[in-house]
């Protein structure tokens, strides 16, 4: 395949909002691929050069994409981010100065995707003294020899700015299409994603042996498992009516871990959002290595505690431990102790068809006493009734922990999945909504009075649509952030703002400025209401849904992709628990 064809089908791609015609032109692309392009060309639609879980990044910002593009077209920076700050993307001002070029600018050199995918690599994989200047020549001579087109989608490829309207869920289903012709093998190619996290490897495995080798595809050390997640429910009745007598553990108010021991040297750390964080946790590392085990998988929550009082510290102190330099001064300054609470995998064995009460078994042989000071099992109650439920929710939110997850004992570990084999009950400090809410920005509103002074005064914050791979708006935030948060928020919006609504939001409210749906934030609210005005739920001319006096609880980026913000349906689910609340209390 030729890249000048991808890149037509990128603008054929941004041009569209429609769910359906994004997954016909992507599944068009993946069936004209050959074997070997398709890993590449599924990774360049992630907008990425490999599976989320490899640490390989371009580290280039907007300044040395900017020095690029006019070494290519013999322009200097300052001409170049002119431009920008009138078009709002580089790659707009990519396409405007190679379609005026006079040398071949009608024309591109026949590049093939094999081609501009190797020599991206090497602008990552450049490093060193002069790694700078290296990307930047390299990213330079690429430009010259595509088109106008191309150059403006491979100036977006460095900054993961592809404004292409598709997420994992959109690939998947085109995948399935450019087989077999229609979606029936979503849920074969979803369930290998979330064991593997690697759409190149679903892809290709699906080319080369069909669904069935796709189906073959197990977990192994070294590739992150996409965590399985809990549903809610609002009390203790409601989750043991629901799951019969079952396991409660704490919910931590940390990051989620999950470890990986890979052989006798060799351990990796990943974050619940996949991205490796391995060198930040060298304790964590250390205490891996001294188990009774060659390979293994297991997850927990770490958190930052004080061994003076053993207290445990907010969840905004254990975010600090995600830094690549100064690790071993601040794991001095801020202890850790992470508390497993699942295992996946042990030497050679996938754990996760076995039912939770049998994992539970083989965590506590895995963990036993070893590592009481750093590694520890997550504690563990059987109940039966709600009044045993309910004791230990009250004294686990007495030592300032969130509150408890309750597991179906029989439920094997389903990666991926949110459903009833886990449930959550989370303490609130006010009002009539029973658990936070993760949304994420899309854009903001100028402020005004003392405001006018951060440049911001509301948020436009939205949920996930995991039926249509989009974001929806919920609510607008104006108060409760302190002029601290409110710099804070400014300043990681200037990094991700767009000229236009991002093709993957629906939203009916115009901001002051839109951004990248990626900035990930904890909300509490007092209730949720119908509204004519948000497009969560809205569907065929019905209400949304809306959250009524929402509040910033905290940042949660650090551990969570956009697409693990709260969904529609679990929205939904909420107002329906608040309306038979309320007519439980008016009966």
């Amino acid at each position: 395949m030729q890249f000048v064809e991808l890149a037509r089908t990128f603008d054929a791609l941004e041009a569209t909002s429609s769910r359906r015609e994004l997954v016909a032109l992507l599944a068009d692309a993946l069936g004209a691929a050959a074997d070997d392009e398709l890993p590449p060309l599924i990774y360049l639609c992630q907008g990425r050069l490999a599976p989320p879980f490899v640490p390989l990044e371009f580290g280039m910002a907007d300044k040395t994409v900017a020095d690029a593009i006019g070494q290519a077209y013999g322009l200097d920076r300052a001409t170049v981010l002119r431009r920008y700050d009138a078009l709002g993307d580089l790659g707009l001002v990519a396409a405007e100065l190679r379609a005026a070029w006079p040398t071949g600018a009608d024309r591109d050199a026949g590049l093939g995707v094999l081609d501009v995918y190797t020599r991206l690599r090497a602008i990552a994989e450049a490093s060193g003294s002069g790694s700078i200047a290296r990307k930047v020549e390299l990213l330079a001579a690429l430009l010259r020899e595509v088109d106008a087109v191309g150059a403006k989608h491979l100036a977006r490829i460095p900054l993961g700015r592809m404004r292409l309207g598709i997420g994992d869920p959109t690939i998947l289903e085109a995948l399935s299409v450019a087989h077999s012709g229609d979606r029936s093998l979503r849920p074969v190619l979803e369930a290998a994603y979330n064991r593997t996290s690697d759409l190149g490897l679903i892809g290709h495995t699906l080319r080369t042996g069909g669904p069935e080798a796709v189906a073959q595809l197990t977990i192994r050390p070294g590739n992150p498992v996409r965590p399985a997640l809990a549903e809610r429910l609002p009390d203790a009745a409601a989750i043991l009516a629901r799951l019969g007598r079952c396991a409660i553990e704490p919910k931590f108010d940390g990051l989620r871990l999950q470890v990986h021991r890979c052989g006798d040297h060799e351990v990796r750390i990943f974050s619940r959002n996949l991205e490796e964080l391995s060198a930040m946790f060298p304790e964590v590392t250390a205490a891996a290595l001294r188990l009774p085990v060659r390979e293994a998988i297991f997850e927990g929550e770490v958190l930052a505690y004080n061994p003076a009082t053993e207290e445990f510290l907010p969840f905004q102190q254990t975010t600090r431990r995600r830094r690549k330099h100064g690790v071993e001064e601040l794991a001095a300054e801020l202890p850790l102790r992470m508390f497993a609470f699942d295992v996946l995998y042990a030497d050679g064995a996938d754990l996760t068809p076995l039912p939770y009460i049998e994992r539970r078994e083989r965590l506590a042989a895995l963990i036993g006493e070893h590592e009481r000071d750093v590694l520890a099992l997550a504690p563990s109650e059987i109940v039966a009734e709600p009044e045993a439920l309910e004791r230990f929710f009250e004294q686990v939110v007495s030592q300032g922990l969130e509150g408890i997850v309750a597991k179906k004992l029989d439920a094997p570990y389903q990666a991926g999945a949110r459903n009833f084999n886990w449930v959550k009950l989370k303490r609130v400090s006010a009002g009539h909504l029973q658990d936070t809410v993760d949304c994420v920005i899309l854009g903001y509103i100028y402020g005004r009075g003392k405001r006018a002074a951060f440049g911001v005064g509301a948020l436009l914050v939205g949920v996930y649509d995991d039926e249509r791979d989009e974001f929806v708006t919920v609510t607008k935030i104006g108060t409760g952030l302190s002029d601290a948060e409110w710099r804070t928020i400014r300043e990681r919006c200037d990094a991700i703002t767009v000229p236009q609504r991002p093709a993957r939001v629906f939203s009916l409210i115009e901001p002051s400025v839109w951004v990248e749906p990626q900035v990930v934030i904890e909300v509490l609210a007092d209730e949720v209401t119908r509204s004519p005005i948000h497009t969560c739920g809205m569907r065929d001319g019905e209400l949304g849904y809306a959250l009524r006096f929402p509040r910033l609880v905290s940042f949660r980026s650090a551990d969570k992709r956009p697409e693990d913000a709260t969904t529609v349906r679990e929205i939904i689910a909420l107002y329906a628990q608040q309306g038979r609340r309320t007519a439980q209390r008016n009966a």
